[in-house]
C-alpha cells in the first residue's frame, strides 16, 4: 500500500466557504446507484459553490491498522499507547490521509468547520494519539468524497441524499455497521419506507 500523506487541508482539495451543508451529515437513499456510496454516512466538511468535501463515516478500512500506519510514517512510538479507527473516507485521494476530530485538540492548519469538531491532515495529530493524548475523540480516513461546483445539490434534487444534523455519538460513538439506520432514526425515518420513494422532495 502506498505511503499515506498528510498535508493541510487546503482550497485545492476541499473547496471551503458558508456552504448551507457544511458540518452535516448526507445519508444515502435506499436508491443509490453508486456502489462506493450505498448505505453510506458522510460529513461533509465543506460545501460552497466551488463544490463539497467529506468524509465517509461507516466504512472501516480493512487490511491496514493504526500500528502499520505509523510504522509506513517512521512514527513513534509502536506500539502506540493510544489507538484510533482507520476508515475508508472515499473514493478521492484515497493514499491520503484526514483525522476527523473533536476540536478539544487542534494543530497549525487544522480545519475547524462547526464548533466542536475539526478536520487535520498533519502527522503531528498522529504522533499526539500515539503518545497517549491528541484529541479525545477521533478516527482516520484515507480519501475523501468529493463534489463538483451543483453536483451534490443536482443529487439532493434527485432524492439520492438526506441530510441530518451532526452529533459526537453519530460522528465518532455509533458503531459503523448500525451507522446509516441511527442516522435515519433521528430523523425519525423508517428505511423500509424509503425504498419506494423516487421523484419526490
Amino acid at each position: 500500500m502506498a505511503r499515506s500523506s498528510f498535508r493541510k487541508p487546503g482550497r485545492s482539495s476541499a473547496p471551503q466557504g458558508e456552504g448551507w451543508l457544511t458540518g452535516q451529515l448526507l445519508v444515502a437513499m435506499p436508491s443509490m446507484q453508486d456502489p462506493r456510496f450505498a448505505r453510506s454516512v458522510i460529513c461533509l466538511c465543506a460545501h460552497s459553490d466551488d463544490g463539497a468535501m467529506g468524509i465517509v463515516l461507516n466504512k472501516p478500512l480493512d487490511g491496514l491498522s493504526f500500528d502499520d500506519l505509523l510504522k509506513q510514517l517512521n512514527l513513534d512510538p509502536v506500539p502506540p499507547q493510544r489507538r484510533i479507527r482507520l476508515m475508508s473516507g472515499g473514493p478521492v485521494e484515497n493514499g491520503r490521509g484526514f483525522v476527523l476530530h473533536t476540536a478539544d485538540w487542534e494543530t497549525e492548519g487544522s480545519l475547524k468547520f462547526q464548533p466542536g469538531v475539526a478536520l487535520t491532515a498533519s502527522v503531528d495529530i498522529l504522533k499526539a494519539i500515539a503518545g497517549g493524548g491528541g484529541p479525545r475523540q477521533g478516527f482516520l480516513a484515507l480519501g475523501y468524497a468529493g463534489w463538483g461546483p451543483g453536483q451534490l445539490e443536482s443529487e439532493i434534487q434527485q432524492n439520492a441524499w438526506l441530510s441530518v444534523p451532526a452529533d459526537e455519538t453519530l460522528l465518532f460513538a455509533g458503531r459503523p455497521e448500525r451507522l446509516w439506520a441511527d442516522a435515519l432514526a433521528k430523523l425519525h425515518v423508517d428505511p423500509a419506507l424509503l425504498s419506494g420513494v423516487a421523484g419526490h422532495a
